[in-house]
């Protein structure tokens, strides 16, 4: 019985029976000209509580914070000002396909300086440009704080990160991305997995569903459809209907392995070749117990430090020879392994050691 093994940790090896199963075609491609375009920003956040840029050691947020207020009619040149609740920002954002004029998007703000929260801040009106160097929104709000932090003369407490935050819907689209689905005559599906396979039966798919020959795959990632060929006017009637149809997708055998972690993941279709497993520890250990050691009381003398150490190694038994059948699928050996309590950073050591043998017959991919 085939069998998929999740093993997270300490947590075993949990066997399930698995079924084909569909996805619709718009869970597994990306159509052509449907895609967002990122945004950046520099601005400024004002309203700190003395959170905000030392000015000595960020002299960009002095600089932009006398540009603002000369365009808004404040002469402030040659003036001394350190103001501690204004902090330099980049902002990003992601201008979603499709996006109109007055349209709202999230924003993202993360300081560049050396300010310390922008817990309450609220950022300047601030242009977002694109690649081509053209503005197409602009945004201003009161930022969402992704932390908070807290510090004392003797003690600091940080949680999560104060110096990054959102602002959701804070930026307004000003300008349009210049393009016409509508003239679109022809439309290519990328699939976001790239498989000869799956790409085959969309195209098989497609084509039952108009009953014409209107998708040709071009490759392991890429299926061409012909808009005029489906007779249904437009590519966005085109996608709508085509978008929602099921295909069983195939992917390659792979291996997953999480070192830091401890997390292996593993696909249905893995096999090991013939091979004998054999693994044993060696744990090394010292021990510092240093002792204090006084002169008695009313006598002459001084307190001292003995070092006191303990050193020893310790081998634990091994799981002994193990011999893995040919054609045995990798979640059969993993729970052979588990079963005789191999932890899982020595089962990574053992899948490395099989990959390198030559006997593991997948994509073997180590974080």
């Amino acid at each position: 019985m085939i069998v998929r093994a999740f093993l997270i940790g300490l947590i075993g090896f949990l066997p399930a029976t698995l079924h084909a199963e569909s996805i619709r075609i718009k869970d597994l491609v990306e159509f052509d000209g449907v895609r967002g375009n990122d945004l950046v920003g520099y601005g400024l956040v004002v309203g700190l509580a003395g959170t905000g840029d030392g000015l000595r050691n960020s002299p960009f947020t002095e600089e932009i914070m006398s540009n603002l207020l000369e365009r808004l009619g404040v002469n402030v040149t040659g003036e001394q000002f350190q103001p501690k609740n204004v902090a330099a920002v980049f902002v990003t954002a992601a201008l979603p396909p499709f996006a109109r004029a007055g349209g709202r998007v999230d924003v993202t703000v993360s300081a560049i300086g050396d300010a310390k929260s922008l817990l309450g801040g609220t950022l300047v009106m601030t242009p977002l440009n694109g690649a081509d160097g053209q503005i197409y929104a602009v945004a201003q709000g009161t930022i969402i704080a992704g932390g908070i932090s807290a510090e004392g003369q003797g003690a600091k407490v940080t949680q999560g990160v104060p110096t990054a935050g959102t602002i959701p819907s804070g930026a307004r689209v000003e300008r349009e991305v210049q393009f016409d689905f509508s003239q679109m005559h022809s439309v290519r599906l990328a699939l976001r997995a790239p498989d000869f396979t799956t790409a085959a039966r969309i195209e098989g798919v497609i084509n039952q569903a108009f009953g014409a020959q209107v998708a040709v795959m071009q490759d392991a990632g890429t299926v061409a459809l012909n808009i005029d060929a489906t007779k249904l006017g437009s590519p966005a009637r085109a996608i709508a209907a085509l978008e929602n149809l099921l295909v069983e997708p195939e992917a390659r055998a792979r291996v997953v392995v999480d070192q830091r972690s401890g997390t292996i993941v593993m696909e249905d279709d893995v096999r090991i070749s013939h091979v004998a497993i054999a693994q044993g520890n060696l744990t090394l250990r010292v021990d510092e117990m240093p002792q204090v050691v006084q002169p008695n009381p009313f006598a002459q003398g001084e307190t001292i430090v003995v070092p006191n150490t303990k050193a020893s190694i310790e081998t634990a038994p091994g799981t002994g020879l193990a011999e893995v059948q040919g054609g045995a699928s990798l979640s059969e050996v993993v729970a052979g392994l588990n079963a005789l309590g191999v932890a899982p950073h020595d089962m990574i050591d053992i899948l490395k050691s099989i990959n390198a043998a030559g006997a593991l017959h997948a994509e073997f991919l180590v974080n």
